[in-house]
């Protein structure tokens, strides 16, 4: 079926990977990563990107594309990865979109509705510099009185989400609750068949998140960090923000010991899990597989086969 994307979603450390390449061998397809920090070139390790091994020959997209010292939106990877779903499908291939970031994974099903503004744009670092100066209660009590509805949205003193929807207003004459509002009618640029995955046991997810930090402190995430550093990306940048990197940077930094930063890599990476979960579930077009503490991946791709076939995948 044209356009007919296979969306494989779930939390960290819940298999998608193996998943997405096992669903690829099956239906002739190619992976399209849709995880925000596996973007970026040098983080494989604190990333948990796929290894040419674990890919399996399977093509895969959107890995390692971007340079970690530059900005990148939700806009930009929506326009680039369409590009090359929209590539993978001309070649008469199956497009299996793998990932757990979902504010990516909804952008790209829409393929539109972005406003405009960018990181390093003008008036956003015209907003930013108020913001500093003249306190965020300012600036929220301005946005209240451009866009109440926005404004209502917005939990205590959000520094992006004020300066995003004000952004919006100074560079459209636009609020941004009517950009929303303007775009929600138009039907979505593809149509996806959801599958979920997940552990029945809250505690064995936890315990497999653990396990995977201890196995990427082993296989030098510390080392990563450091590496990133030497090739110039800013402490402050996006990609140094992610879960594991800051962490360790404290521990590089001497402001943190070493075990202290992978308790504090683990805490963080269950708790990300849980908000992963919680995002997932407001979509009720998911098709939840939940394993049990051994991950059978035979029965699980034997159940997605099947969803997929009544969904006239193939």
């Amino acid at each position: 079926m044209a356009n007919k994307l296979v969306c494989v979603v779930g939390p960290t450390a819940c298999g998608k990977t193996r998943m997405g390449v096992l669903l690829a061998q099956t239906l002739g397809g190619e992976v399209v990563s849709c995880d925000s920090m596996q973007l970026y070139r040098g983080m494989v390790v604190g990333t948990a990107a796929p290894t040419a091994e674990e890919m399996q020959g399977v093509p895969h997209h959107m890995i390692g594309v971007v340079d970690p010292r530059e900005p990148y939106s939700v806009a930009r990877y929506a326009e680039d990865a369409g590009r090359c779903v929209d590539d993978i499908l001309a070649r008469g291939r199956q497009p299996i979109v793998v990932g757990g970031t979902g504010l990516y994974l909804d952008a790209l099903l829409a393929g539109h509705g972005f406003a405009p503004g960018q990181s390093g744009g003008k008036v956003r670092e015209a907003l930013e510099k108020r913001f500093d100066a003249e306190g965020g209660e300012a600036l929220l009590a301005e946005l209240r009185r451009i866009d109440p509805e926005s404004a209502a949205r917005v939990e205590g003193i959000n520094r992006k989400r004020i300066i995003r929807a004000l952004e919006v207003w100074y560079e459209t004459g636009r609020t941004l609750t009517q950009h929303n509002l303007e775009t929600q009618s138009v039907p979505p640029r593809y149509d996806a068949v959801f599958l979920g995955f997940a552990f029945e046991n809250r505690e064995d997810m936890k315990a497999l998140i653990d396990r995977r930090v201890d196995e990427m402190a082993a296989q030098g995430l510390f080392d990563e960090v450091r590496a990133l550093l030497d090739m110039g990306v800013p402490r402050d940048s996006t990609a140094l923000q992610a879960i594991g990197y800051k962490e360790c940077l404290a521990c590089l930094d001497n402001a943190a010991a070493r075990e202290e930063a992978l308790a504090e890599i683990k805490l963080r990476s269950r708790q990300y899990a849980k908000r992963q979960l919680t995002w997932l579930r407001r979509n009720g077009d998911i098709h939840w597989y939940h394993w049990k503490r051994e991950r059978d991946f035979q029965a699980a791709l034997a159940f997605s086969t099947e969803i997929l076939h009544e969904h006239g995948v193939f």
